[in-house]
């Protein structure tokens, strides 16, 4: 392959990668043969056997090794002299500061989640570098430039998490689809071996509407002392035997479930599971029409035998390490929700799926195609030319749609637009309003829910605008950890507060208004913690306005997925995912 030697940019220009999965190694391998010699590249993964399909600069050799080192090594092979730093960290580490962003003429991104293209976004806005954002989602993708002042950043038009919510009643009670079985099983994952998570309860929910009056008596009264304890504390007393927690989970808790018997009046009832009724409970049947296991349903023996062995091997990790943090590529994490979905899928008479197959659901993931990835990687790198060569108003943000236009065009462009006044990120000063009830809303919910997962901060710092300085919430391990049980009513939060909050790590600082509201939703189905609009609230009458930024459209959090106000411009907007587990085309 022959390098590009006439184009007109500076080859030398420091680049900084951030990510090597999918899009990262088309990339990599699109910068060194156009003869860029300085690049910096940074992923956390290490590679799967289910990359190598499409990431094409990784070997059967290289699975469990670094992204970022194997990446690099195979792209000197087409240029040893390129100079390339790698990093196998998360890029949301504090020591990747504005500082660090500083260095760099362009920053190209090739991520596979929203918080850490947010990150990205906050770093660059802070470092006023230009950024590349990109993505695929099956066919399609995307390609926009992002620079501060000019062009409107990642978060002027906000995203979908892409995460779906259930009604708890739904997955504790009643599922009748393999996601809800698959989401019953991620959250007994964490009830054993990750933080405790209320809103995940795994038993049976006793407040359901439909197990009320009679029904719900009969099982509220008959509830057991096993029942009573919370789940960590059950199979800590029983030392995490793999036995007691089938015959709980999917014998004791079924027959539970039976006894509300409104709920089974126009459904088909489950049938707990009866361990003594399973011959050859240890290896299973094996069947001769498919050829890989991950790729057919197991049979219930087999899901038996593969939750004993998850659970002993993650009880250890986690009796060793602590909480545990449910990953899509650790084996024995997928082992046990692939086990635990099914068995409850029997149980519920459900279809079962295949280990591939809960995979990609249980990790949320859109088909990854090598050509769109190829295309997209190509796109990120024409428009870094025109970021280094100054022409700006060439720069685009390019759409690759699924099928070709009426003029026959697959990659259609689109203008860049300028920055949104009441964007909470890149305006001169951001501002929001939240609307929740100061009640019931603890800090510690504060700062996860709204200012973590739905603001994307990373290390906030939140003082209560009152005259006196009182501080909330503090990045320092353990300087607050006494107010995260506490209402944000009981330090005086309360209908039009107002609250810095302050992110050292982002050089982002942001003020809340509060709105207290105590009818967000009454629906227990579709339930409304919270809601956030990207401009301030007027303040009472008589006093003045609070904020002079212009009111934009509210864009609701519920039940931690946004409500996405349609753009003005006429284009689709792609939410892309660049995972990497499944095998398409």
């Amino acid at each position: 392959m022959a390098l590009y030697t006439d184009i007109n940019f500076n080859k030398s220009a420091k680049i900084f990668v951030v990510g090597a999965g999918g899009i990262g190694c088309e990339l990599l391998k699109n910068l060194v043969l156009t003869g860029f010699t300085n690049l910096h590249v940074i992923d956390l993964d290490t590679i799967d056997v289910s990359n190598l399909n499409r990431q094409f600069l990784f070997q059967r050799i290289h699975v469990g090794q670094s992204k970022s080192v194997c990446a690099t090594n195979t792209v000197k092979l087409f240029n040893p002299d390129v100079n390339i730093t790698t990093y196998h960290e998360s890029v949301i580490s504090p020591k990747f500061n504005a500082e660090f962003f500083k260095q760099f003429a362009v920053v190209m991104n090739a991520l596979d989640n929203l918080a850490a293209r947010t990150h990205v976004n906050r770093m660059c806005l802070a470092a006023n570098v230009p950024l590349v954002e990109s993505g695929t989602g099956g066919y399609q993708g995307q390609v926009q430039v992002i620079k501060k002042g000019r062009y409107e950043c990642y978060e002027c038009n906000q995203k979908k998490s892409g995460v779906k919510s259930y009604p708890g009643c739904t997955i504790r009670n009643t599922p009748s689809e393999p996601i809800h079985c698959i989401v019953w099983g991620k959250h007994l994952f964490n009830q054993l071996f990750g933080e405790p998570d209320p809103d995940q309860d795994v038993s049976p929910d006793t407040a359901d509407p439909e197990a009320v009056a009679d029904a719900g008596a009969v099982a509220a009264a008959s509830e057991t002392e096993t029942t009573r304890k919370s789940t960590r504390q059950w199979v800590e007393d029983n030392e995490y035997n793999p036995d007691k927690i089938l015959h709980k989970m999917f014998h004791d808790d079924i027959k539970y479930l039976l006894t509300m018997d409104k709920l089974w009046k126009s459904r088909k009832p489950p049938v707990p599971l009866n361990l003594s009724e399973l011959q050859g409970a240890g290896e299973g049947s094996s069947n001769g029409t498919y050829a890989l296991k991950d790729q057919r349903p197991w049979s219930i023996q087999e899901c038996v035998h593969v939750f004993r062995e998850s659970v002993r091997s993650l009880s250890n990790k986690y009796k060793s390490s602590g909480y545990l943090t449910w990953d899509k590529d650790d084996k024995p994490a997928m082992d046990f929700v692939t086990a635990t979905a099914n068995i409850r899928a029997s149980i519920f008479s459900i279809e079962q799926k295949s280990r591939f197959d809960v995979k990609s659901m249980a990790g949320n993931i859109i088909p990854a195609i090598a050509t769109t990835n190829a295309i997209i990687a190509g796109q990120i790198v024409l428009e870094g030319m025109k970021i280094l060569r100054g022409d700006w108003a060439k720069c685009t943000m390019s759409i690759l749609q699924r099928r070709p236009t009426n003029r026959r065009k697959l990659i259609v462009p689109s203008p860049l637009e300028k920055p949104r006044e009441s964007c909470y990120a890149c305006a001169e000063k951001p501002e929001v309003t939240v609307s929740l009830n100061t009640e019931t809303m603890t800090v510690g919910g504060f700062e996860e829910k709204v200012l973590k997962k739905h603001l994307g901060m990373v290390a906030p710092d939140v003082e209560i605008e009152d005259g006196k300085g009182t501080i909330i919430i503090s990045s320092e391990e353990g300087e607050t950890t006494e107010n995260n049980e506490k209402t944000l009513s009981h330090f005086g939060v309360t209908n039009h507060t107002r609250l810095k909050c302050d992110d050292f790590l982002q050089e982002y600082e942001l003020v809340v208004t509060i709105l207290h509201n105590t009818v967000l939703s009454e629906s227990r189905e579709n339930p409304v913690e919270f809601t956030v609009s990207g401009s301030a609230a007027p303040a009472p009458a008589p006093l003045p306005a609070a904020s002079a930024v212009e009111t934009a459209k509210s864009v609701n959090e519920v039940s931690g997925s946004n409500s996405l106000t349609p753009r003005k411009r006429n284009r689709e907007e792609i939410e892309i995912e660049d995972n990497d587990d499944l095998v398409v085309l």
